[in-house]
């Protein structure tokens, strides 16, 4: 069993964390996240898992998803348009990771929207819009 980060390691992968979070739509990949906080790749990510429950990559991923599914909520920005705004390189990548995250592609859901409603609260709303990573996917009941 790998051993949970030290306090110094939970300072350098909160500083990729909120690197990832500010500079999603820049072209950020692990090598050059985990050379900045003078850490090897592979640490990195075992690190980030263990501390984040997902590997750093992912991580972004959700990042730009969840960007993604803003601005395809305004309509005014084309799939490809979006795509390249949130930082992603490849069209077909974008898709896939859109529809595993949110369940449908972006097309479907620059078309339909989001299951939100005028007059929610602000606090559904965010859940309900938010898509679902692998460590918040419902785990199936225990027998």
């Amino acid at each position: 069993m790998a051993e949970r980060p030290d306090l110094q390691t939970l300072v350098l992968l909160r500083r990729v964390r909120d690197r990832i979070d500010r500079e999603y739509a820049l072209p950020l990949d692990v090598p050059s996240l985990a050379r900045d906080v003078h850490l090897s790749t592979g640490h990195l990510s075992r690190q980030f898992s263990l501390a984040y429950g997902e590997p750093p990559y992912s991580y972004l991923m959700t990042r730009r998803i969840e960007r993604a599914m803003a601005l395809l909520r305004r309509g005014d920005l084309t799939v490809t348009e979006v795509c390249f705004a949130v930082g992603c390189q490849s069209l077909g990548t974008f898709s896939t990771r859109f529809t595993e995250l949110v369940g449908v592609p972006p097309t479907v859901y620059r078309e339909r929207g989001a299951p939100f409603h005028p007059g929610m609260p602000a606090c559904i709303a965010r859940q309900v819009t938010r898509p679902i990573r692998n460590r918040e996917a419902l785990s199936p009941p225990r027998p």
